[in-house]
């Protein structure tokens, strides 16, 4: 279960930089803060699953 939510907060955080970068290129500020907060959510889940681990050792 571990590696199956850390694969989503990875895929998370790939979505969120290709948004922003989109966004970016685009000039779209609306999608670029959309990208950065998706980003956010991925990095957020990663570290929330690397705590899970660690406190269950």
């Amino acid at each position: 279960m571990s590696a199956e939510h850390k694969a989503k907060a990875k895929a998370e955080q790939a979505k969120g930089r290709l948004k922003e970068a989109t966004g970016r290129a685009a000039g779209d500020r609306r999608m670029q803060a959309e990208g950065r907060t998706e980003k956010t959510k991925g990095d957020i889940r990663e570290t929330a699953e690397d705590v899970r681990r660690t406190l269950k050792k």
